[in-house]
């Protein structure tokens, strides 16, 4: 990937989790001088232990839901990529109240303390659950249903608040709306992983994974160099039409559950043979998921220049070494 973002200074918020830090990692390397703002609730110290002794990296230790702890973390700052957010669905299912004070009031509060630090250009992280239960594939922007989960109204709320906020205080603002982003660093451990490290973990460990539902199911899983390009091309693009508007990032490609355990059997399994002999569980439905997601990436194409260069097998090829060496020992 060509330098896009280069010799700024760059906050990133959420930058110890696994967007937010691979984002840092690629600005780093592009003469960038980047903050990271991260409260650890679910961001790992680890995914920012390499950037530590770069004199181009500041970590802000702290919490968007602090006000104070924004300003902060904003002050200098040419251009804020907001990925700080409390993820998951069922998540939010089950404690709502959290959710909503972490997606709502602190997107609130990163964009007016980039308002008051003289930033203009902000990018955050939207989400494919907008589109709740639009049942039209594929997705495209300007049509969405009704959110299914807690987790969906706050990243609407969330874009209702960019369309605001750009118009009364002359902003930038732009929206990516993620869909099922999976890559180095993605965390496979606890209650709401996400499915791909989830399932590369139980087949290292020779466990069954399980499926929710009968594996029909179908997502446009989006490597993350796709959604690092994606970051960059918004945070730079100058055109007027471009800004202060959403984009779904993806490759535009849908893969069911089947077909995921199938390629992820294919690729670990030169590490470990036996691996292709793991057997799969299929359990309930979840609560508040909708059947299939695919996304229309013409808008980004067209206004961003966005060109995913990875589809979902050729990211997980390449995420398989990294998957290997950082599960296969827990």
């Amino acid at each position: 990937m060509k330098a896009i973002l280069k010799n700024k200074n760059v906050l990133v918020t959420g930058g110890a989790g696994f967007i937010g830090s691979n984002l840092i990692q690629r600005l780093l390397t592009q003469n960038n001088n980047v903050v990271c703002l991260d409260n650890f609730a679910t961001g790992k110290r680890i995914n920012i232990e390499p950037f530590l002794s770069n004199p181009a990296f500041k970590l802000v230790e702290g919490d968007i839901r602090n006000r104070e702890d924004c300003d902060k973390a904003v002050a200098g700052c040419d251009v804020v990529l907001h990925q700080a957010a409390l993820g998951s669905v069922p998540r939010s299912i089950n404690d709502p109240k959290t959710s909503n004070d972490v997606n709502i009031t602190g997107f609130v509060n990163v964009v007016l303390a980039a308002r008051d630090a003289g930033v203009k250009r902000i990018v955050y992280a939207a989400s494919s659950s907008t589109y709740g239960d639009s049942e039209s594939l594929p997705k495209v922007e300007d049509t969405i249903g009704k959110p299914l989960s807690p987790y969906a109204v706050t990243k609407y709320v969330n874009e209702l608040y960019a369309d605001v906020f750009a118009k009364l205080y002359d902003l930038e603002i732009i929206g990516l709306r993620y869909f099922n982003v999976f890559g180095m660093r993605q965390d496979p451990d606890g209650a709401y992983a996400a499915v791909i490290p989830k399932f590369v973990k139980s087949l290292i460990n020779h466990e069954s994974p399980t499926i929710n539902g009968d594996g029909s199911f179908s997502r446009d899983f989006t490597f993350i160099d796709n959604v690092v390009q994606a970051n960059q091309l918004a945070a730079t693009v100058e055109s007027k039409e471009a800004v202060n508007t959403v984009y779904n990032v993806a490759f535009g490609e849908r893969t069911s559950l089947n077909e995921l355990i199938a390629y992820l059997k294919e690729f670990l399994s030169p590490y470990d043979i036996s691996i292709g002999d793991v057997k799969i569980n299929y359990g309930p439905e979840r609560l508040g998921d909708v059947p299939h997601s695919l996304a229309s990436i013409d808008k980004a194409k067209t206004l961003l220049g966005y060109s995913p260069e990875y589809s979902v097998k050729e990211g997980l090829k390449k995420a398989i070494d990294w998957y290997w060496e950082n599960l296969s020992g827990q």
